[in-house]
């Protein structure tokens, strides 16, 4: 079978196209992913899904299609961490520390990803050593070949694609909660609606920092999401006072030493924290917003009792 019939589903002309269905688009990313589909019709399609904009059955489809292709290559963990954002507004990872604060709480996360353009100072992967024993960093491209080499069509578009949502919302470990960071805010309700369709019941999606699930200190932050399965909309307020935005050019981080106490850091600490709350918060381990920042503090404050740094 060839991608030409979906091609045409989205792509017949003013009045004739439609979206896919969950079952045609699960069936379409099945073909891409299985190596059956001409990358002149893989291009086509993704690039009209871009320009009239993915609905959440095709990314739901697109996404079950991409968790069958890929089984039983990590074990379940219990939260899914994706990280694919790109460097170009990024600092440092801040939010490494944040899930090592997680995993300080006797939580497993499974982090994944691949990031593009990223500078030695925001590299992710530079600083995983920093992410403590609980997170589990699996690259995209170890993961799935497959679907690495759908992600880097973006060199070829110049255009990013679906395939991007797919990715964060894959959670190939499949791990009952799942925190996901969006650029564009108006991908949270679109992914908070595929998540329902794939049965997912534990999700929170906020716009954090250069796509990364990692929230701004200073201002509220609005959580989409699902909790026992059901929609959520939820505003989680600010930390602290603060005006700057959340990744300044000339500002650099030390996360080593802001670990290790001998960086003073407030800004970043909130950074930390902050988002650490909320993966807590969506873990069920503690009730709501304040009682979940006010166990953030606490795991950062005794941070060096629980695990030494490693030199």
């Amino acid at each position: 079978m060839s991608l030409a019939p979906f091609v045409q589903i989205v792509a017949r002309g003013k009045g004739r196209a439609r979206s896919m269905t969950l079952d045609e688009a699960q069936q379409a990313m099945t073909l891409i992913l299985q190596g059956q589909a001409a990358p002149e019709a893989v291009g086509a399609l993704l690039m009209v899904m871009r320009l009239r904009g993915e609905t959440a059955e095709e990314i739901a489809g697109f996404t079950a299609a991409l968790r069958a292709h890929v089984q039983g290559k990590l074990t379940q963990a219990d939260l899914d961490w994706p990280s694919y954002a790109a460097g170009r507004s990024r600092g440092a990872p801040l939010f490494l520390l944040a899930a090592r604060l997680v995993g300080q709480a006797g939580y497993t996360i499974s982090m994944h990803g691949w990031n593009s353009h990223q500078s030695v100072t925001a590299s992710v992967r530079d600083a995983l050593a920093l992410a403590g024993p609980h997170v589990r960093y699996t690259p995209l491209e170890a993961l799935s070949p497959a679907a690495f080499s759908l992600l880097k069509l973006r060199d070829t578009f110049g255009l990013r694609s679906c395939f991007n949502t797919v990715l964060r919302m894959w959670n190939p470990s499949g791990a009952p909660a799942t925190v996901q960071g969006v650029f564009h805010p108006s991908y949270r309700s679109l992914q908070a609606q595929a998540a329902e369709m794939l049965g997912q019941r534990d999700l929170s999606i906020i716009k954090g920092g250069g796509g990364e699930f990692e929230r701004h200190p200073g201002k509220a932050i609005q959580v989409f999401g699902l909790r026992d399965g059901a929609h959520i909309e939820a505003s989680a307020p600010p930390i602290l006072d603060a005006t700057r935005r959340l990744h300044e050019v000339d500002h650099k981080v030390d996360l080593r030493g802001l670990w290790r106490g001998t960086v003073n850091d407030p800004f970043a600490v909130a950074t930390v924290t902050g988002t650490a709350a909320l993966a807590l918060w969506t873990l069920k381990a503690a009730p709501d917003f304040a009682a979940a920042q006010d166990m953030a503090d606490d795991l950062w404050a005794t941070r060096h009792q629980q695990e030494s740094l490693s030199a």
